[in-house]
């Protein structure tokens, strides 16, 4: 069987992370995009080579990265992209970023990274998708449908419209045989938790937080064969807490 193809976009930590072992343990192949080098902090066997360093949000940047991911993938599609990077920046005390005290700057700095990335990759990539007969999956939150004590309002509004942007994708680019589905966390339990997040395991019917590899287990269902009907939804991964 020809080996199927993932590009993963934050991959150093957290969901990224837990996903590259994830799809590395079921076969797949596994390139992964970043702003910063190789990250050791997530091993795999191919990491020095299949990882690219790049800034989604500089369109010059991500031309290159682009041909770089064309001349790598060469005549072969591409099965699957996960759009899991994302900012969410915080106060100089690490404090929510409300309406008041987001500059311009810090929207333009999330909504370029957390939304238009993801965008651009789909449409630049679209021929090698088409190839693969590809998945998308966006990784969306629970913050994109309600007020958070610890994301910010650009965070919120980005991961919102990237609902959105999960909808209007599947729309136009089923009839090419590519799916776009977008998966939900709620409170993942990562090396960079806001302080207090644990607190809120009390408001969690579950009654816990969720561990990294829960949400990657969707993920990897969103992007296989199983999955093959599922177009245009949103999986929440939240132990409850959205109802």
């Amino acid at each position: 069987m020809t080996q199927k193809t993932l590009l993963l976009t934050g991959a150093s930590r957290g969901i990224g992370h837990a996903t590259v072992k994830l799809f590395q343990a079921a076969g797949w192949r596994v390139l992964t995009v970043s702003r910063s080098a190789f990250d050791a902090r997530c091993p795999w066997h191919a990491g020095t080579s299949d990882h690219f360093q790049g800034n989604l949000a500089d369109p010059a940047a991500r031309a290159d990265l682009v041909a770089r991911l064309r001349e790598t993938l060469g005549d072969g599609g591409l099965n699957a992209i996960v759009n899991n990077a994302g900012i969410s920046p915080k106060g100089p005390q690490g404090e929510r970023l409300g309406v008041a005290t987001s500059s311009d700057e810090i929207w333009r700095q999330v909504l370029a990274v957390n939304l238009i990335g993801p965008a651009a990759l789909m449409r630049d990539l679209m021929p090698e998708l088409a190839r693969g007969t590809g998945a998308v999956v966006n990784v969306g939150s629970i913050v994109g449908t309600r007020v958070h004590p610890f994301a910010g309002t650009a965070y919120a509004c980005s991961k919102a419209a990237l609902a959105a942007l999960t909808r209007e994708a599947a729309a136009e680019l089923g009839p090419r045989g590519i799916r776009v589905n977008m998966v939900t966390p709620g409170e993942i339990e990562t090396e960079i938790l806001s302080p207090g997040t644990e607190e809120m395991a009390s408001l969690i019917p579950m009654r816990r937080l969720g561990q990294p590899d829960e949400v990657a287990r969707v993920v990897l269902f969103l992007c296989s064969a199983e999955a093959g009907y599922v177009n245009g939804s949103s999986i929440d991964v939240n132990g409850g807490q959205h109802v």
